[in-house]
């Protein structure tokens, strides 16, 4: 680990180690089977961190055999029908009225119930199965979205948001894809709103240029999510045709706490206004982080003050109950 100077620069190594002992058994004394084990053993000290040690042991065989599991229940369960959107109420801060929906991929699983996202989805993206995922999202939100406005002419302008993973802006097919599907739901132009990461805009400005242009043609809304996170460009902004900004909820998680998360939200929705841009915060929590939202103009609450994502029935529901007295049942407003 002592530095190495390389082209005038100081380069600071780290190592990794597995180890396996030989006195495992009969089997262990085979050099392929203890490569194998030792290889187990170095990929759990990497997953550690880096410069970590390791000693193969059993338990190590069962992580590799629960992954291994893990991965073919994966891609079953696309065939099997076990991933669907759940969805997240996204309030209108003035009326009180739910305004449209995020859908947000989940996954029942038929042994272990109900996955949570941060264990299936980093993998889905190792398998290669995030641009299956983001086709299966838009076409079941956009197909439960036009069931909704069917039965509830009431809700109006009712949208649900999807996001696109990461590198899926790039996939060639995509604005048809999304241009079907909309046609096919017979969507109002707009209704499917289609949420897009600054790291990804950034990769290649112009093509993503090209292409949310053509999204928008083909009758989708855009929002940029997370803004204020990356390298935001106020050039970029002003050139590419996007209908919402979403302000990342640490900045409204901590805007009650400290002042310069407090100015950089009122700053994002004076600058969403400014440019005819409607505003969403995340992570409205409660009562008083609604409020504060409220005054300083933004457009639109989404967070687990208001509700967490709820299967299609239950978010149906609570539409209902907004429809039914003009507010929707939040948690926020009355805590």
């Amino acid at each position: 680990e002592q530095p190495l100077r390389v082209a005038g620069f100081d380069i600071y190594p780290t190592v990794s180690i597995g180890a396996v002992s030989t006195e495992g058994g009969p089997d262990a004394a085979d050099a392929a089977e203890l490569l194998r084990r030792v290889e187990l053993a170095v990929e759990q000290a990497k997953t550690a961190g880096r410069g970590g040690a390791a000693a193969y042991g059993r338990a190590l065989e069962t992580d590799s055999l629960s992954r291994l599991a893990m991965e073919a229940d994966l891609r079953n369960a696309f065939v099997r029908g076990e991933i669907e959107p759940f969805y997240q109420p996204i309030v209108n801060l003035i009326t009180g009225a739910v305004a449209g929906f995020e859908a947000l991929a989940r996954w029942r699983h038929p042994k272990r119930g109900l996955v949570p996202p941060d264990e299936f989805l980093g993998l889905a993206d190792e398998m290669g199965l995030m641009n299956d995922l983001g086709l299966l999202m838009m076409t079941q939100s956009a197909r439960q979205l036009a069931e909704w406005l069917h039965r509830h002419p009431g809700a109006g302008k009712l949208f649900c948001s999807v996001n696109l993973s990461v590198g899926e802006i790039e996939r060639a097919n995509l604005v048809e894809d999304v241009a079907r599907i909309i046609a096919e739901s017979n969507l109002p132009k707009g209704a499917l709103k289609l949420e897009v990461t600054e790291g990804d805009i950034m990769r290649d400005t112009a093509h993503a240029a090209e292409v949310l242009t053509r999204l928008r043609e083909a009758g989708a809304s855009l929002a940029l999510d997370d803004f204020g996170t990356g390298f935001s460009s106020l050039s970029y902004l002003a050139r590419l045709p996007f209908d919402t900004l979403k302000i990342d909820r640490y900045f409204v998680l901590t805007m009650d706490k400290d002042e310069g998360s407090a100015k950089i939200v009122k700053s994002v929705v004076n600058l969403g206004r400014d440019l005819s841009l409607e505003v969403v915060a995340e992570g409205v929590e409660n009562a008083h982080l609604a409020r504060l939202l409220l005054d300083a103009n933004c457009h639109y609450g989404q967070g687990f003050g208001y509700a967490p994502a709820l299967p299609a029935q239950e978010a149906e529901v609570y539409l209902n109950e907004s429809l039914a007295d003009g507010t929707a049942p939040i948690k926020a407003r009355s805590a």
